[in-house]
């Protein structure tokens, strides 16, 4: 990413949403804050990226003190991981904290960090693609709304809301988009034999 010229460039590496999966902030299911979602604190850091959906989760608040676990399911001897993408959390599935409307659809990320590498990409007027295949990339999987010129403004206008969701934390900050509820996540489509390290 750089500027020559007045032009903001955005070079496209081919990250993966996975880098952005080990601290989702969430609503509260008990008290309607933000609460965050993390791998469990005493295991190993992960060893590869994908490692993060199949890790046991922790969700905390510190508003109202709520802890609750989440592990993958179990099939035989795989574990059934997490799927990534959605305004809900694919562990707890609990309403993202990170969510407003944008030009008729919901803009949503799982952290601040998310919310950069979007911000990066949309506010580039020179948008470059690297030389690997799209099928896992988070900017090539991004919905066509927000790629167009036409609505660059309102999806930057949109995340510098969720920029500041991100710094607040009580039940009246959060974002008319962002409704506590409950609900299962969906199942992975792949399955990772369970030699997992904890």
């Amino acid at each position: 990413m750089g500027d020559e010229a007045g032009i903001r460039r955005h070079r496209d590496r081919g990250g993966s949403l996975t880098a952005f999966a080990d601290r989702l902030l969430v609503v509260c299911p008990g008290c309607g804050g933000r609460a965050v979602v993390v791998p469990r604190p005493d295991l190993p850091a992960p060893r590869w990226g994908s490692e993060l959906l199949f890790m046991p989760r922790r969700l905390t608040c510190g508003g109202c003190g709520l802890v609750r676990a989440w592990q993958a399911e179990r099939k035989g001897p795989a574990l059934v991981g997490a799927v990534l993408g959605g305004p809900d959390d694919p562990f707890f599935g609990q309403s993202l904290w990170l969510r407003t409307p944008c030009v008729g659809h919901v803009l949503w990320a799982y952290n601040a960090a998310h919310v950069e590498a979007l911000a990066a990409y949309v506010g580039a007027s020179l948008r470059e693609r690297g030389p690997f295949s799209p099928t896992s990339a988070m900017i090539a999987r991004l919905p066509e709304w927000m790629k167009r010129g036409r609505h660059r403004a309102p999806v930057l206008a949109g995340l510098a809301t969720l920029a500041e969701l991100a710094e607040r934390s009580s039940p009246a900050d959060r974002s008319p988009a962002a409704h506590p509820h409950g609900g299962r996540p969906r199942p992975h489509e792949a399955l990772l034999f369970t030699r997992e390290p904890w």
